[in-house]
């Protein structure tokens, strides 16, 4: 199947402007990655939670199996104050999930502010010496020292931005491109100006106010399957789209079997906002543990103590075949979601947006 060629492909060197969402936790398997790219897209890994010489070891053996362009995705610190007391509470709620899963709490140690600002500098040292394509980051911005040296290096920049005044605070700090991610994407929210009850903004509505008030090009994210997503982005002023749960459900993604079953048997309302796993808003498939959480979220600390506390549960709950403590992270199109090869999705992602186009251009000169 011939291009799909946009800004975002003539400036990522793809064939097709999609790209496969980072997703942390093991989801962005080193196949993923490197079949997503291979197969015209961009792969993305995820590494929120790895370790600098984990990802280096990943972008390595990426590199054995794709000669195309991928990118990495890194978390932006948040630099959060010690909440003893509501670390405590926290504790003393899960212990009885700690006593299902026989782990000893008393082993859970909360990383302080400076791990992870280290292991986010050093994340940054090994994208730089692999010399990765693309990186993107969630959750903040970078400093300007850091951006400086990406654009030296001829590095492409992606932000992230749930509104349209992070998308400016982006554009002005000098990235490249923005990623406008829309209430309906699974997995964490990816903003980082907290907002005053803040319920979210569909994608369909913030992409072309975000097109009417940038310069930079924007990606579209937040709910989008097939070609039928990919059509209506580019139409409301996308240059591309990112794509999560669609990848999450391929065969060669590294989710859990539960995880994608869970995905498969939902209904888009079954897709909710939780803050139960990591202390930030993320979306997932509603499960035991999110509901039997709802009524004290307010009362958790904050990301990443909340996060560390969980990690020993979801890790045990996943060892355990045990969906009900999962992080089941997912996006609202669950009903569209199918279980094939990323080839294959691809194809018909493709396929079915170029069908639209033709489509649409044949009514169009009827018209005239």
């Amino acid at each position: 199947m011939g291009r799909m060629q946009t800004e975002l492909t003539n400036m990522l060197e793809i064939d097709y402007p999609i790209i496969q969402a980072p997703m942390a936790g093991g989801i962005t398997s080193t196949t993923l990655v490197s079949e997503s790219s291979n197969n015209g897209a961009l792969g993305m890994v995820g590494a929120g939670y790895m370790t600098a010489n984990e990802l280096k070891q990943q972008i390595r053996d990426i590199k054995n199996e794709t000669k195309k362009p991928f990118g990495v995705n890194v978390f932006v610190p948040a630099m959060t104050n010690s909440e003893s007391a509501a670390e405590d509470y926290a504790r003393h709620l899960l212990q009885p999930y700690y006593d299902t899963f026989q782990i000893d709490a008393s082993t859970i140690e909360i990383a302080n502010n400076t791990l992870f600002e280290k292991n986010y500098e050093q994340q940054i040292q090994v994208i730089m010496d692999e010399m990765v394509p693309v990186v993107s980051f969630t959750f903040g911005i970078p400093s300007q020292s850091i951006i400086k040296q990406f654009k030296n290096l001829g590095i492409t920049t992606i932000g992230t931005a749930e509104t349209v005044d992070e998308a400016l605070t982006l554009e002005r700090s000098g990235i490249d491109l923005v990623t406008m991610q829309g209430s309906e994407a699974g997995g964490h929210r990816g903003g980082f100006m907290q907002q005053k009850n803040d319920q979210g903004i569909g994608l369909m509505t913030l992409l072309p106010q975000a097109a009417s008030s940038l310069s930079v090009p924007i990606i579209g994210s937040g709910g989008i399957m097939d070609g039928r997503g990919l059509v209506a982005a580019l139409s409301l002023g996308a240059v591309g789209v990112q794509m999560g749960t669609a990848f999450l459900m391929t065969e060669e993604s590294g989710a859990h079997p539960l995880h994608k079953q869970s995905i498969k048997s939902s209904k888009e309302q079954d897709a909710v906002i939780t803050t139960a796993f990591s202390g930030k808003q993320a979306r997932g498939i509603r499960n035991a543990f999110i509901d039997e959480m709802s009524d004290v979220e307010h009362t958790l600390p904050p990301y990443p103590i909340m996060n560390q506390l969980t990690q020993p549960i979801r890790k045990a709950a996943k060892e355990n075949n045990n969906s009900t403590s999962m992080s089941l992270w997912s996006g609202q199109g669950t009903r569209l979601s199918q279980t094939k090869t990323v080839a294959k999705l691809l194809e018909t992602t493709i396929r079915d947006a170029k069908n639209l186009m033709y489509q649409f251009g044949k009514d169009e000169q009827h018209d005239r």
